[in-house]
Parts: structure tokens; C-alpha cells; sequence
């Protein structure tokens, strides 16, 4: 299997590595959205190693699973088609045991984790078998697995939700970039490293050529992904492009798609447990709050949908000109801004701000507030990919915003930050309000510490 050129991801190898040294049992869950790159991880991770991986799939996984063991060693094929016999002949043969896209065994069989439980308690907990299982499902991997409910419940040794690569690492796959270049990468790719790697040359450049290509991944590459999700993909490819047209609550999107309020859930909650799209409240809410919103969860599903779909044909035909999207690209890329800037203040806990995310209350909205319980410290921040951006003007309007924000109101203490391209004039202090000023030079000196 063909492995990702590894730019990221240290620490994760550096812990994995640990963990196989060691002569114990381990059993650990790796587990995240599609794309994420945790088949590349582990397969990097155990190279060195006697292994067996498995591809878990829908249906006649014993029979699968038992061929791909024959293929690593012949000597399986004098053995009973059983797991139990199975894993019991590789814990003594093999260093790692892999099995990928595992929420596929519970759906096929909901009594294979009490198997697994048995078999982990019976044959594996005194082997050097180091057993890794990986799953795309995230709600399936932490609701049927690791729950407390679970059979194998307190067997784990570890786990690891695989997150995107963060904006602030994405230097490591485009050393030579400038930062506008990288936001523009991640309004793309998000931080997806299957899709990162494909970025071979300038990103407007490679975007060009890939549109003409006749078998090129970008036309086919959602369909791709909700046919592993979905047997009836129309219907949620129909929510997903309501929510990237700006569909965000539940009347909204049902009046988009022509379903009855009590049909939609289910789909929304499909959606959210592969990882396609997110449920958000504002800051000071619930989260069962009333005022809930959907969007799309990753950068290349807004891309997608915003500039591909619409545009199927003209890709199709090898016609379509990019000039199309750079024409739009600065203000659909508002949107993605405000999501660097989020991860910028994460990356600076010496802030303090325990609680940190978007407001909104009718007509009101700010792009970032934040939260120091402790300190009754409160954070407003205003994100504008605009150069020349006026300091005063921004403040002026988020102080009146703010107000609004019910937290804390007779006891707080206020801080605002602007982020921009770039500003007319950085300022302090405004109306006696404490201000920093952050543009796109200060952002890249975080990127290269």
C-alpha cells in the first residue's frame, strides 16, 4: 500500500513508536474522519514490524479476514476459520495487528465486541501483540467502543482521535509558501493530508490543471466519499448543499430539500457521526440551545460544493476556468480566516481563555469571544481578510456588539483583538478598551517558531 510522505504528525509517531517498543499487550483506538490519514499513520508507525492489516468491510469479514492472514503466512490455511483461533495463532507469529475501518465488524456483527472482549481477557492480555484498531466512525468508535457500556470497556491501552493538520503546520508540506498562499491552500484543503499531498506545484497553478483533467479526484471526489457512507447518498448530498448555501438551521434546510421536519434529523445525525458537517450554539449556550446551527466541517466540503458542484459539467468537459473562483476566492475566504484566527489564539495559552467560540443573537454576530471563568476575563475578537483594515471603525462596532453578550456584564473585564491582512494604523487602546492588532506578518511569525 502506497504510504503518505509523512511532513507532520511527530508526536503521534514519536508516541506510537513508544508504545510498540514496549513488550506489553496494547490495544489502542485510532479514530477520526476520512482522509485524516490514519491508515498512513499506523502503516508509517509499524513499518519495521511482522504485521497484519485488515481492511474491514461490509459484509464476510471472517472470510476476509482469515484470506489476508493465509496471504501473510500459509499456515493459517491449516487453521479453523475462527476469530478466536485466529488471533490466537498471531499473537504468537506477528508484532502488530491492524484493523481498519472497525466500526464495519460492529455493523456486520453487534456481538463482536463481546468476542473481542473474550478474546483480548483470554489469549491476548499476556502477548507482546501489539493490537491497533481504526475507525472512521467516530460516534460508532466512541458510543460502541470506548463508552463505558462497552464489552471492552478498560481493555484500550490508549487512543487517538486524528485530527486535521492545523493551519500552523502547514508550512511543513509548503515550506516555500507565503502565508496568503497558505490560507489560500487552506481554504482547499483544510488540513486533510490526502489532499495537502496532492498540491505538487503553486496552489492556483495545480488547481488549473486539475479542473482539466478528465480523471481527476476533484469531480468524483464526494461522491466517492458519501458512497462509503451512505447506501442512499442523494438525499444527504442534498442537506450538504443547503448548509454550504448558507442552509445553517433545520427549517432552512428543510425547506431547501423538501423534507418534513421529523425525516431530517436522522439524516443530520448521520452527517455529524461521519464527521461531514458540525452542530454549533453560540458561546453562552447550551448545547440543546434552540439557537443551534449547522455547517459544513471541513474546508474541502465548502470548496466542493461552493465551487466544483455547480460547475459540474464545465469540469467534466475539461472547460472550466479558474478565474472563476479567484474572481470569489477573497470572500469566501472571510469565512476561513475567521477559523486560522480561532487556531492562532489556541496556540497562545498564556491567554488564559478557557471557553472559546463564535456569538450570535439575532442580527448580532462576532467572529470569536472567549472566556476566562477564573479571572471573569472576556475576550472579543473581530476577524476581516481585508487590507488596510481601520482599527477605530472595528472597534466602534464590536463595543456595541458586546454588550450584548449576556456574561459576567456588571463584573467583567474586556479585551479585543483584530485580526486583518493588514491595518491603516495599529492602535492599543480604544474608548479605554485594551486592543491588539494582529496581522498577517505577526500571524507567520507564530507559523515559523
Amino acid at each position: 500500500m502506497k504510504m503518505t510522505e509523512f511532513k507532520d504528525r511527530k508526536r503521534e509517531l514519536l508516541e506510537l513508536s513508544e508504545s510498540i517498543k514496549k513488550k506489553s499487550f496494547a490495544f489502542e483506538i485510532i479514530y477520526g474522519r476520512r482522509r485524516v490519514g490514519k491508515t498512513e499513520l499506523i502503516l508509517h508507525a509499524t513499518q519495521k514490524n511482522k504485521r497484519v492489516y485488515y481492511l474491514a468491510v461490509g459484509e464476510n469479514n471472517l472470510e476476509r479476514f482469515y484470506n489476508t492472514c493465509v496471504e501473510y503466512d500459509s499456515e493459517v490455511g491449516k487453521l479453523k476459520m475462527d476469530y478466536e483461533v485466529l488471533f490466537d495463532y498471531l499473537k504468537d507469529h506477528i508484532n502488530v495487528l491492524i484493523i481498519d475501518e472497525f466500526q464495519n465488524l460492529i455493523k456486520e456483527d453487534p456481538n463482536f465486541l463481546s468476542l473481542l472482549q473474550s478474546i483480548v481477557d483470554i489469549k491476548l492480555k499476556k502477548s507482546s501483540l501489539k493490537l491497533f484498531i481504526l475507525g472512521s466512525s467516530v460516534s460508532i468508535i466512541t458510543s460502541k467502543v470506548m463508552s463505558y457500556s462497552s464489552p471492552v470497556f478498560g481493555r484500550k491501552t490508549a487512543s487517538l482521535k486524528l485530527k486535521p493538520v492545523s493551519f500552523f503546520d502547514l508550512h511543513y508540506f509548503f515550506p516555500k509558501a507565503s502565508i496568503e498562499e497558505l490560507i489560500n491552500i487552506y481554504g482547499f484543503a483544510d488540513g486533510i493530508p490526502y489532499y495537502l499531498t496532492m498540491i505538487d506545484k503553486p496552489f492556483w497553478a495545480w488547481l488549473e490543471e486539475e479542473t482539466k483533467r478528465g480523471k481527476g479526484f476533484l469531480k468524483d471526489e464526494v461522491d466517492f466519499l458519501m458512497k462509503l457512507e451512505f447506501k442512499n447518498a442523494s438525499t444527504y448530498k442534498l442537506i450538504l448543499e443547503a448548509i454550504a448555501n448558507g442552509k445553517n438551521v433545520i427549517n432552512e434546510i428543510k425547506d431547501y430539500i423538501k423534507l418534513q421536519r421529523t425525516d431530517l434529523t436522522p439524516y443530520l445525525s448521520n452527517l455529524i457521526e461521519v464527521g461531514f458537517i458540525k452542530r454549533e450554539v453560540p458561546i453562552t449556550e447550551n448545547i440543546k440551545s434552540r439557537f443551534g446551527r449547522y455547517y459544513l466541517n471541513d474546508n474541502f466540503l465548502k470548496f466542493w460544493f461552493k465551487y466544483i458542484y455547480p460547475n459540474l459539467s464545465s469540469v467534466e468537459q475539461g472547460i472550466f476556468k479558474v478565474d472563476v473562483i479567484k474572481k470569489d476566492y477573497s470572500a469566501y475566504l472571510g469565512f476561513i480566516f475567521k477559523n486560522v484566527c480561532k487556531q492562532y489564539l489556541t496556540r497562545k495559552p498564556d491567554l488564559g481563555y478557557s471557553a472559546l467560540g463564535r456569538w450570535w443573537y439575532k442580527n448580532n454576530e462576532i467572529d470569536i469571544v472567549a472566556f476566562n471563568e477564573e479571572k471573569k476575563e472576556t475576550l472579543f475578537c473581530e476577524c476581516k481578510w481585508q487590507n488596510k483594515v481601520n482599527p477605530e471603525k472595528i472597534m466602534t462596532e464590536l463595543i456595541e456588539k458586546a454588550k450584548f453578550v449576556e456574561w459576567n456584564n456588571e463584573k467583567r473585564k474586556e479585551e479585543y483583538i483584530l485580526f486583518a491582512k493588514t491595518f491603516t494604523k495599529k492602535i492599543n487602546v480604544f474608548n479605554d478598551k485594551k486592543v491588539t492588532c494582529i496581522d498577517l506578518k505577526d500571524m507567520e511569525k507564530t507559523m515559523l517558531k
